[in-house]
C-alpha cells in the first residue's frame, strides 16, 4: 500500500474517530444513552489508535509496544478503585494526560534541534515552536497539579489550603519567567537551554497552584485540570499536523472550561477566588455559635417520624461516599416507597469530590434517575416536605450562605434543608466543612443530629422501619 494511500485511510479514521468523539460527549448527557456514550468513546480511541499504527512513518513497532504493556500493567489496577476513589482517580488521568503531552513537546523539540544541527532542515516557524511551548507548559503543569489534587483528596497531604506570605506574588513570577522564556524561544529557537527552564517551572508552577487550593474546592480543579489536558493536546495537535489530537482536545478543554464555569456559579465565586482565594482555612468560632446546643435523636426515634411522613427529601454529600453508604441508602428508599412515602433526592452541583459524584453513587445503588432532583428544582418544594435527611453533607446546605455576610460561603446557593418540617443530619461530629465554619443548620429548633458513621446509621434505620413495621 504506498504512502498516499495509507495517508487517506488514516485520515478517513481520523474523520470517523472525531464524529464518534463528539456523539460520545453528546450522549453523555443523559444516564440513559450514558453506556452507549462510553462504547462510542471506546471505539473512537481504538480507531484512533490503530489509524495512527498503519503511520508509513513508524519505523519499528518495538518501543510502541513497549508502552502499551507498560500502560495495561499501570492502567488495569487503576480502573479497580471504589468509587469513593473516583475523583482521585480522575485526577491521575488528567496527570498521565499531561505527563503525556509534555514528554511529546520534550521530544519534539531536541528531535526538531537535531534536525537543524544534522541536516539544516528548519521546522521552528514561529507558530510551531509557540505551539510547541504552550503544549510542554500546560502538559507539565497538568501533570503535577493533577498529583497534587490526587493527593488532596486521597488526603496523602492536607485538603486545607497550605499558603504562605508572598505565594500568589511568587507564582505568578515564576509563570512569568516561564512565559518569558516562551517567548524568547519562539524568537530564538535554538537557544536550547530556555527549554529546561520552562519545564522546570512549568513543574513546579502546577504544584505552587494547586495546594493553596482547599478541598472544597477540588471539584472545580478537576474540571479546570481537564480543560488544560484538553489545551495541551489541541497544541500537540498543532505540533504534529494532526487533525485529530487539535479536535479532541478542544473537545475536551472546552468541555472542562464550561463545566469549571458551571461549577463556580454553583459556588457563586470566581475563578480567581477558587485559584488564589485559599478557599477552607479553619474560621475562628464566634461565641455566639459556641453557645448554641444541638439537639440529637435516635435511630428508633428518627424511625418513628419517618414513618409518619408523607415525603422524604435525602441530600447526600461527601459523608455518604466516603462511608459507602449508598446501597444502605436504596434500602432506606425501598423500606420508605413500600410504606407510601414520596422519597427524592436533593443534588447539589458541587456535593463531593468531583462534579457528578453523588449521582454516579447513586446511579450504583440503582436509584431511580427521575427521583435525583437537581437543587433549582427540589427547593421550591423543600418547605412542603416532611423530613430532610443530610447524610455527610456540611456547606451546601449551611444557612449562613443566605444571610451572613461575613461567612466565607455567602451569596453560595445552598439546598434550604432547614425549610423542611424535620431536619435529620446523619454526621460523625460537629466538626465543620470544608469551608472551615460551624453548620447553622445543626443549631436548628426543628433539627436532630444522628451522629454516627452514615452506613452503619442508615442500616439501624432501615432495621428500625422494618421493626416498627412488623
Amino acid at each position: 500500500m504506498s504512502p498516499d494511500t495509507t495517508n487517506v485511510i488514516t485520515q478517513l479514521i481520523y474523520l470517523v474517530s472525531t464524529a464518534l468523539f463528539i456523539l460520545s460527549l453528546m450522549w453523555m448527557n443523559h444516564p440513559k444513552t450514558a453506556r452507549r456514550a462510553i462504547v462510542a468513546g471506546v471505539v473512537a480511541m481504538l480507531l484512533a489508535v490503530g489509524g495512527t499504527l498503519i503511520s508509513p512513518e513508524i519505523v519499528t513497532y518495538k518501543w510502541i509496544a513497549a508502552a502499551i504493556v507498560i500502560g495495561f500493567i499501570v492502567g488495569v489496577p487503576l480502573s479497580w478503585v471504589p468509587l469513593t476513589a473516583v475523583p482521585q482517580r480522575t485526577a491521575l488521568s488528567h496527570a498521565f494526560g499531561g505527563l503525556a503531552a509534555g514528554l511529546v513537546g520534550v521530544a519534539e523539540y531536541y528531535l526538531w534541534f537535531h534536525e537543524l544541527s544534522e541536516t539544516g532542515a528548519n521546522k521552528f516557524t514561529a507558530f510551531g515552536t509557540g505551539a510547541l511551548v504552550a503544549e510542554v507548559l500546560l502538559g507539565f503543569l497538568t501533570f503535577t497539579g493533577s498529583l497534587m489534587a490526587a493527593g488532596k483528596l486521597q488526603e496523602w497531604i492536607p485538603t486545607r489550603p497550605i499558603t504562605y506570605r508572598g505565594q500568589n506574588l511568587l507564582n505568578f513570577a515564576l509563570l512569568a519567567i516561564a512565559l518569558g522564556a516562551g517567548v524568547w524561544l519562539v524568537n530564538y529557537p535554538t537557544h536550547w537551554l530556555l527549554f529546561p527552564i520552562i519545564v522546570i517551572l512549568s513543574l513546579a508552577f502546577g504544584v505552587l497552584l494547586i495546594i493553596p487550593i482547599g478541598g472544597a474546592d477540588m471539584p472545580t480543579v478537576i474540571a479546570l485540570l481537564n480543560s488544560y489536558a484538553g489545551l495541551s493536546a489541541v497544541a500537540m495537535g498543532f505540533v504534529l499536523d494532526n487533525k485529530l489530537l487539535i479536535a479532541a482536545g478542544a473537545l475536551d478543554g472546552s468541555s472542562g472550561l464550561i463545566l469549571s464555569i458551571v461549577m463556580c456559579r454553583a459556588m457563586n465565586r470566581s475563578f480567581t477566588n477558587v485559584l488564589f482565594g485559599a478557599f477552607g482555612q479553619v474560621q475562628a468560632k464566634s461565641h455566639a455559635v459556641e453557645t448554641r446546643t444541638a439537639k440529637s435523636a435516635t435511630a428508633e426515634e428518627a424511625a418513628q417520624i419517618m414513618e409518619v411522613a408523607r415525603t422524604v427529601v435525602i441530600i447526600p454529600g461527601y459523608g455518604m461516599a466516603v462511608a459507602q453508604a449508598q446501597h444502605r441508602v436504596r434500602e432506606l428508599y425501598d423500606r420508605l416507597t413500600k410504606r407510601g412515602i414520596e422519597v427524592k433526592f436533593a443534588i447539589h452541583p458541587v456535593a463531593g469530590r468531583m462534579p457528578g459524584h453523588m449521582n454516579v453513587l447513586l446511579a450504583e445503588a440503582e436509584i431511580p434517575y427521575d427521583q435525583l432532583i437537581e437543587m433549582d428544582d427540589i427547593n421550591p418544594e423543600m418547605g412542603e416536605a416532611d423530613v430532610a435527611l443530610v447524610l455527610g453533607a456540611n456547606d451546601v446546605v449551611n444557612p449562613a450562605a443566605r444571610h451572613d455576610t461575613s461567612s466565607p460561603i455567602y451569596g453560595m446557593p445552598i439546598i434550604d434543608a432547614d425549610k423542611a418540617k424535620t431536619v435529620m443530619v446523619i454526621k460523625r461530629s460537629m466538626n465543620p466543612g470544608f469551608a472551615g465554619i460551624e453548620n447553622e443548620l445543626f443549631f436548628g429548633d426543628n433539627t436532630l443530629m444522628l451522629f454516627g458513621d452514615a452506613k452503619a446509621m442508615l442500616g439501624e434505620l432501615v432495621k428500625q422501619l422494618g421493626e416498627n413495621n412488623g
